[in-house]
């Protein structure tokens, strides 16, 4: 590096500067591990132009050019060369320490970029300049050794009629002597002058010589200049040739080559936030595989696109980004084959998938380990049953990074992120755009808009479609669309597209799908309210699974939680800690999966469906309820608002063995029908109204002999003994926010002979329980 610092194309400053700030990073680059990254970066971008500059100011050697002003980034390298000491006099206790980490590493990167820009673009630049310089010297060397040639061929000419003029005057001469004899002094002055003419033609002659010696002299300058002029138009043409060769790399790396990263859309709203977040976590020195998780159409493809696609992410990595999608049946040797076209290599022929596996660690240690180069692996929509697939594509080489896109966590890697929905104002921005709207809208359509916007919860591929639908529509249209999404329409009736994109999410393997029936069981639940855990654990319980215990069902709870279809909310902070303990826990779940669940439940014609979902408005019944007809179902959901009057009119639902009632008056009656409900299992009351509720009609439940659960939600019952019998099947009663009052009080029936095999009583939130009643402590 100390001949660089003599001088060049780029300045003896420069060449200086330049030795000393790369001696400075290689002096610290062992020492200081915070930075490590990009002062390894700075030196494979030192260690690369350092060839280049010294080939280039040989050049500039032998054509005697002056130097370029480089004074910004002399200035620059000088500052980061204090910035490079700085870095390794900085203290990790000092409270400023991660504040300057922080500022140091973007200092740092800034520096390499514009070492690289000023070595790959004003650089080049200079040399073009500097081969049209020499061929415009060139040029006029030609032109005067030309001029000169002119001037030989003239000294010449005067030379031969020098020649002449001598011969004449010798002639002239014999003449003279001839008349010597007749006048002496005539001959001596005619002698004389001979004598005169011939030191002038012999004077001319040598004048010739030295003119045709400069000639030929200035012949082999120009021929010098000539060749020197051919090597340096060389030199520009291979330059010219390298810079193809990186627009050709640049074109296979953004091309229609298998494994580019895909170019998002021009248009994407909502994820700046994201991206920051995806990159910073990539960026941690400790993430080696990081994954990306969020429920099918919330746009982790679109979010990875944007990160293969970003200037910082690609200043780093450079043409070393690889995307892959995986799918839901991969073909590992196809992933590698196409690995290797894309890096254009020959691709060898496997013969098993582990000899796949082995071929494409040579292939990636070939490319990384060029100065130990970034690589970074993009695998996208890797399904649950693949998970093992990213074990494969781990290799043990340094910087080497693989970003997955599930929608269900895989719990065997440690780093990941949750892509959530957009939030209200990105929603209400794509909706505009996919509807091609102006802000001049109406207010009509501004309302329209934002209960889409309530009804679609965020969801980029619902909020596409359905703009898209709407797009150029009449207000009328609109408001059409909404009234029949209120009135109980599904969003999914005129939008298989979102339908089709949600059900991707429950393709489950033949051993899990049960979780299937686990998914459409929540939409028994009412809409945007929280659903307590233990009420799905019940009804899982004893419908799907009844020879297996609780903790199976807690499972494949948070098999659901992981897969994005549910969130559940563990609300104790020491919830790991107490074994099995979910009474304070709580699932949420996104309006449109809600919606998908009761689209799947009902399929089916009203008295073959396995779960019938009924929600009456007022007291306006189905038709079909109207009948008295027998229906068929097993889980059994009906919701009432608080203009309903309990005015129930009875069906038959023999086969029921759940029953969900949900309400939202300040009285509650039991409705008729319950009492033939003879395979009842599971009830669940709860009400959702501010106030409690009187439950009356208790007494229906003494005819159900195979009632094992009982859940009671912000209820009061007047006297539970006054219609207490034995209920010999009960195994679990768990009471929430219920005023417990005297409803086990003023009886002399034994709590312990009602409920023979009751097992487990939940109490939570029961604000007038002062103390423990005596019937509880004859469980104990």
């Amino acid at each position: 590096m100390s001949d660089l610092a003599k001088g060049g194309v780029v300045g003896a400053a420069f060449g200086e500067v330049f030795a000393i700030l790369h001696d400075a990073v290689k002096h610290v680059i062992g020492q200081i591990k915070m930075f490590k990254p990009e002062l390894e970066l700075l030196q494979s971008t030192l260690d690369g132009v350092e060839s280049t500059v010294r080939q280039i100011e040989e050049l500039r050697i032998a054509l005697n050019f002056p130097e370029k002003e480089t004074k910004s980034l002399v200035e620059q390298m000088k500052k980061g060369k204090d910035l490079v000491d700085k870095c390794s006099k900085i203290k990790r206790w000092n409270w400023k320490y991660y504040v300057k980490a922080y500022f140091y590493s973007k200092k740092l990167s800034k520096l390499n970029r514009a070492i690289e820009r000023f070595c790959r673009v004003n650089l080049i630049t200079q040399i073009a300049e500097t081969g049209m310089e020499t061929l415009s010297q060139v040029n006029q060397n030609a032109r005067i050794g030309s001029e000169t040639l002119t001037q030989m061929k003239e000294n010449a000419m005067t030379g031969m009629e020098t020649l002449a003029v001598a011969n004449q005057n010798k002639t002239i001469g014999s003449e003279t002597l001839t008349q010597v004899k007749q006048n002496t002094r005539t001959e001596l002055e005619i002698k004389a002058e001979v004598n005169k003419n011939t030191t002038i033609g012999r004077e001319t002659l040598d004048g010739v010589k030295h003119n045709t010696m400069i000639g030929l002299e200035t012949k082999a300058e120009v021929s010098q200049n000539t060749r020197i002029g051919k090597e340096t138009l060389t030199a520009v043409r291979t330059m010219s040739l390298a810079l193809e060769s990186q627009k050709s790399d640049v074109k296979k790396k953004y091309g229609t080559l298998s494994c580019a990263v895909p170019k998002p859309r021009d248009y994407i709203v909502g994820f700046d936030l994201h991206l920051k977040e995806l990159k910073r976590k990539l960026l941690m020195e400790e993430v080696s595989v990081l994954i990306l998780t969020a429920l099918g159409g919330c746009g982790k493809t679109t979010l990875v696109k944007m990160l293969g696609w970003d200037k910082e992410i690609i200043g780093i990595y450079m043409d070393r980004i690889f995307f892959v999608n995986v799918s839901k049946t991969p073909d590992l040797k196809v992933i590698v084959q196409n690995l290797f076209n894309h890096n254009c290599y020959d691709c060898p022929e496997f013969q098993s998938n582990e000899d796949a596996i082995n071929q494409l660690e040579q292939l990636l240690n070939q490319i990384g380990t060029k100065v130990t180069k970034p690589i970074l692996l993009i695998l996208d929509d890797v399904w649950p049953e693949s998970g093992s697939l990213i074990e494969k594509f781990k290799f043990n080489i340094p910087n080497y990074k693989i970003v997955v896109t599930s929608r269900q966590a895989i719990s065997r890697f440690d780093f990941g992120l949750n892509l959530n929905p957009l939030d209200h104002k990105a929603a209400m921005e794509l909706l505009r755009h996919s509807a091609s709207l102006q802000d001049g809208s109406s207010y009509i359509l501004e309302e329209c808009m934002e209960k889409i916007v309530r009804y679609c919860g965020g969801l980029p591929i619902a909020l596409e479609v359905i703009g898209s639908s709407l797009r150029r529509k009449s207000v009328e249209v609109w408001q059409s669309t909404v009234m029949g999404w209120s009135e109980g329409h599904s969003i999914f009736d005129s939008d298989n597209e979102v339908l089709a994109c949600l059900q991707k999410s429950l393709d489950f393997s033949a051993d899990k799908i049960i979780l299937k029936e686990y998914f459409m069981d929540l939409g028994l639940f009412r809409e945007d309210q929280r659903i307590p855990a233990t009420a799905l654990i019940d009804i899982w319980k004893e419908l799907h699974e009844p020879s297996k215990n609780d903790v199976h069902a807690i499972a494949n709870l948070h098999e659901l939680n992981s897969r994005n279809l549910v969130s559940l909310v563990m609300t104790r902070k020491d919830a790991e800690e107490v074994n099995n303990y979910y009474n304070e826990d709580f699932v949420t779940q996104h309006d449109l999966l809600r919606e998908l669940a009761i689209q799947l439940s009902s399929q089916k014609p009203i008295i073959e469906r396995t779960r019938l979902i009924v929600d009456i408005r007022e007291n306006n019944l189905p038709d079909w309820w109207m009948k008295s007809q027998r229906i068929n179902a097993r889980l059994l959901s009906v919701s009432t608002d608080e203009l309903f009057s309990s005015s129930w009119c009875n069906i038959q639902a023999p086969e029921d063995k759940a029953l969900i009632l949900n309400f939202r008056t300040r009285n509650y009656t039991l409705p008729e029908f319950v009492k033939i409900m003879v395979k009842l299992k599971v009830l669940i009351v709860t009400n959702y109204g501010f106030f409690p509720a009187e439950l009356s009609n208790f007494q229906l439940l003494n005819s159900l002999p195979n009632l094992k659960r009982i859940r009671l939600e912000k209820v009061s019952i007047s006297s539970l003994y006054n219609t207490l019998v034995q209920w010999r099947s009960l195994k679990k009663i768990s009471l929430f926010m219920f005023n417990i009052g005297q409803t086990f009080g003023n009886s002399t029936i034994q709590v312990s002979d009602s409920f023979p095999n009751l097992m487990e009583i939940n109490i939570d939130y029961c604000n007038d329980l002062v103390e423990l009643p005596a019937w509880l402590c004859e469980f104990l």
